[in-house]
């Protein structure tokens, strides 16, 4: 893991009660950018399926795409971050992303074929959003902004699918699910194209489909106005606890505090550098 944790150039400091980053470190920091190998092949989505184009430009020949795919029975809008002050230059923020009722799907490009010639950051889902994008939008879980197709601020306590896709790197991209602010929606990332896929290797998917919400400490759970849980907060994202002890037991290929990547045997984190894209799917 010496090799993701050089890749992963945000630190685990000023960190949100947040899950961890993808293709860097294990949860949601700002900055903080982590990738596990994703799973072999995920069947197609039934319902209907759109592409989003990538901010500001398409991207070129070579550039990966990620698919999502919303199996969570719930309206989802997509929320996205980078990571911030890397020295090698930030990524370009995500400006239009897709609002998914449940069983569509919905692909973007990742803008990783101009400078700086990588992308790091995290994807997530936003529940219960409401009010006019621009000026009167906010979600229930994962506000991130008043735009219904872009976030503006970092994102909040949730469940996030990390990547670092470095077109410098070919090990890249790297990718992983991070439980480490929080569990919102359960999340699984299987890459698209790729070869020789084992269940624990280069490639293989990542996160898991359960529901891990009944196993969240009374003391860490939040809940709607009619006092169903929604949302487990993690308390001490940088040290185990009965929430990562939950987390762990229940999803071992999910990030389930930052630190979880040095411990021996962990399954935290994966590598793809031959797979076309991901597909992400919310549960």
């Amino acid at each position: 893991m010496k090799r993701v944790r050089e890749l992963l150039l945000a630190a685990v400091l000023c960190l949100m009660p947040a899950v961890a980053s993808a293709g860097a470190a294990h949860a949601a920091v700002p900055g903080d950018s982590r990738t596990v190998p994703a799973a072999a092949t995920v069947g197609a989505p039934e319902a209907s399926a759109a592409t989003v184009g990538a901010p500001e430009a398409s991207a070129a020949t070579g550039a990966h795409t990620v698919t999502f795919v919303n199996r969570s029975g719930k309206k989802l809008w997509i929320g996205s971050t980078v990571n911030k002050g890397e020295p090698d230059g930030d990524s370009k923020n995500l400006k239009s992303l897709p609002v998914l009722k449940p069983g569509q799907s919905a692909t973007v490009t990742i803008p990783e074929d101009k400078a700086p010639y990588h992308w790091r950051g995290k994807f997530f889902a936003r529940q219960g959003c409401s009010g006019t994008s621009g000026s009167t939008f906010h979600c229930a879980i994962g506000d991130c902004g008043v735009f219904a197709q872009r976030c503006t601020t970092g994102e909040q306590s949730v469940s996030l699918a990390e990547f670092n896709f470095d077109q410098k790197d070919t090990a890249a991209p790297w990718y992983d699910v991070s439980y480490v602010n929080a569990f919102s929606l359960p999340i699984t990332i299987a890459p698209k194209g790729a070869e020789k896929v084992t269940e624990n290797g280069s490639c293989s998917q990542q996160g898991c489909r359960e529901d891990l919400l009944p196993y969240c400490p009374k003391a860490d759970r939040q809940h709607n106005s009619a006092g169903k849980t929604v949302l487990c907060v993690n308390p001490s994202r940088d040290a185990t606890s009965a929430y990562s002890d939950a987390i762990k037991k229940h999803c071992p290929k999910a990030y389930a505090w930052s630190k979880q990547d040095q411990e021996t045997g962990n399954k935290t984190m994966r590598q793809c550098a031959n797979c076309k894209g991901f597909v992400v799917t919310f549960w």
